[in-house]
Formats: C-alpha cells, structure tokens, sequence
C-alpha cells in the first residue's frame, strides 16, 4: 500500500484530490459512501439545480458549508468548483444516513468554524473575503497529521467528504475527469503532465 496522501494546503489541487480517494486509512478517518438510494437523490438534486433544501444543516450552516467545499475545489479554468457540483448537498445527504455522532461532529464543525471567523473577522466563514478565508483555513491545516482542537478534526473531515462529492457528481466525473463512458483502448498512453507538459488526454494541465 502507498504511503498515505496528506492534504497539507487549504485548497485541494484537482491531482491531490484524485490521490487521495485511494489511500487507506492516515490522517483523516474514512467517511462512508452513499447508499444507492443516496445516489439516486444526489443525482435528482444535480439534474433539477433547485434551490438547496438540506435534511440535516440548518439554512444558516448550510451558507457555511457551501463556502467550505467551493473554497476546497474552487471553480478554475478546467472545470466548475464544488459548490456548482453541489457537494455541500452531497454531504447533507450522507449526513442524512448518518449516526447521531457524525451529524453532531459535523453541526458543531460548521458552528466551530463560523464562530473562529467571527472572532477574527465579526462575520461569518461565507462572508469573509478570500484572503481572510484562506488564513483561517491555513491556521486550521496546521496540524492535519495530529489535530489538536476539535477544528482542526472537522477540517480534515471536511476535506476529505468534498473530495468524495466532487468525484461523485456529474461536474466531477465528466467535467473534470472528462469521462465518457466505458470505451475500448488499443493503448494506454498515460498522463504527459509527468513531463511538465499538458497531457494532451486528459487534458490535466502541468505543475509548474
């Protein structure tokens, strides 16, 4: 088994996302998967785009983990971010046919996280400007391999259930992976950005 994949920016490179669904058990404790009747709503709520109406986050907290997620997987030039993905939708989902105890980790981390903001800001997570997001994030990344606070837990969590809904949805799975059903290869020709170029497949774009 390779070695464990830790997230140790704030915001989750599309690359580092798809390493990540592959490790076993690290830093971060495996969330489950959506049942099939989970899916089946998951898919019905990405093909109406109506309006949010959560089962388990409040109105207020759902803003907040909307915020997180898109702020994670960010929109880019590639492929919209997990907000439009609608993986804060996702996760109420899974919390949905969750235990007691990952709903109440899950309600005390959004709260968690607005109330730092509003000690450092006087507003919100989904009201602070970018930079201001993205310190707070970073603050809370600090010690992903052995979180100190409740905060930091949560946050670790939290990256880890917005890379499972960004390549469980349709924006993931064929905007961003460019997915197009089951085809057959004469050759499998790999991912050029290894070279610093991009790959010219699957249309990743290079680290410089």
């Amino acid at each position: 088994m390779s070695d464990p994949i830790v997230l140790t920016t704030p915001v989750v490179s599309r690359r580092t996302a798809l390493r990540a669904l592959g490790v076993g058990a690290g830093a971060v404790t495996l969330l489950p998967w959506l049942s099939d009747v989970g899916l089946l709503a998951f898919t019905e709520v990405q093909r109406r785009n109506a309006p949010p109406s959560p089962k388990v986050v409040p109105a207020a907290r759902f803003a907040t983990l909307e915020a997180l997620v898109e702020a994670l997987i960010p929109s880019d030039d590639r492929s919209p971010g997990a907000k439009e993905a609608r993986v804060a939708d996702y996760i109420d989902l899974l919390l949905s046919e969750s235990e007691e105890p990952r709903k109440r980790q899950w309600l005390d981390g959004l709260a968690a996280l607005d109330a730092e903001a509003m000690s450092r800001s006087g507003s919100t997570f989904a009201q602070l400007d970018p930079a201001s997001m993205d310190a707070l994030m970073a603050d809370v990344s600090r010690n992903e391999l052995a979180p100190v606070t409740p905060l930091e837990s949560f946050f670790n969590v939290a990256k880890q259930a917005t890379i499972y809904g960004y390549y469980t949805s349709e924006i993931g799975i064929h905007k961003e992976l460019q997915y197009k059903g089951n085809q057959m290869l004469l050759e499998f020709a790999g991912c050029a950005t290894v070279d610093g170029q991009d790959c010219p497949h699957c249309k990743q774009k290079a680290e410089k």
